[in-house]
């Protein structure tokens, strides 16, 4: 009996003399009261949360290029992209402003989605120069605009004034039929609605202000700047038409943005003419004359 009234004493003493959080463990602690983990209501975590951390990462951006290649040696985009590949949305001009009692011309925003070719006239190209050989096509829904988009597209490209003359090339034009057969086409010009423009120029972003762009092998022609024009051309639509294919297209030619040269002089075609001047004065050819 002494021994066993010994050994109670010696255990207690001992236990006294330990941690508690060592001799006694804790309960488990709840969930709730972590302050690290997230509790969503209703018990599921929104599906937003499984993609992106709850508090995105401090980046500093890089101050955009004046020229910035989008796939292969020779795309240029409309819009300038951010360093490290992110589309970078800029402001632009503002639309052309109606005169009193007026309104700007509306705009389908979006249409089938899809493209087609569209027939366009044999011409005679040049005896000398790099062969460049082309098409145009319409998104599916703009049917109307397709007959006039053909010829205006055609009459630019071959014109005297236009890259044939100014870089030494020889447009050759890819009928509808032999773009189905799977014919080679080094350039396609395409007028899209909005929605389209944005899906066939990403990443790039050609919104905040509508605009085109060059981008996998196409002058994508954005039709709310078709229909309305810009506010650097006025009323002058033909001009600005005449404009945005050769712009374009001189992407696909392989010429980057530039800048105006001085105050007062023909704006380059190679300016962004579509956002601003720059001090020059509009002008829609590759050519000075």
């Amino acid at each position: 009996m002494g021994s066993l009234v010994a050994l109670l004493i010696g255990t207690a003493f001992a236990r006294a003399a330990q941690d508690p959080s060592v001799a006694f463990p804790r309960p488990g602690r709840d969930a709730s009261s972590q302050p690290w983990v997230a509790q969503p209501l209703g018990g599921e975590l929104p599906a937003a949360a499984l993609s992106r951390p709850a508090v995105a990462p401090t980046t500093t951006a890089a101050a955009p290029a004046s020229t910035t290649p989008t796939e292969g040696p020779t795309a240029q985009p409309e819009v300038t992209l951010m360093a490290g590949g992110v589309p970078a949305k800029e402001d632009g001009a503002s639309e052309p402003v109606p005169a009193p009692g007026q309104t700007l011309a509306p705009v389908l925003t979006s249409a089938g989605g899809t493209v087609h070719p569209v027939e366009i006239a044999t011409t005679v190209p040049p005896k000398d120069g790099r062969i460049v050989r082309y098409s145009v096509e319409v998104e599916d829904g703009l049917e109307e605009e397709q007959s006039a988009f053909a010829t205006a597209v055609q009459g630019v490209l071959h014109h005297p004034r236009g890259w044939q003359a100014a870089d030494g090339v020889r447009f050759v034009a890819v009928s509808a039929a032999d773009v189905a057969r799977g014919a080679p086409v080094d350039i396609r010009v395409t007028l899209a609605t909005p929605a389209l423009t944005s899906r066939l120029c990403a990443p790039l972003n050609t919104t905040n202000p509508e605009v085109s762009c060059w981008a996998h092998g196409r002058a994508v022609l954005n039709l709310q700047r078709w229909v309305r024009g810009s506010v650097t051309y006025g009323d002058d639509l033909v001009s600005y038409r005449t404009y945005l294919v050769n712009h374009e297209v001189g992407h696909g030619l392989g010429h980057g943005h530039v800048r105006c040269v001085h105050p007062g002089a023909k704006a380059p075609i190679m300016v962004q003419q579509t956002k601003g001047l720059e001090g020059c004065t509009a002008w829609p050819w590759p050519t000075a004359g």
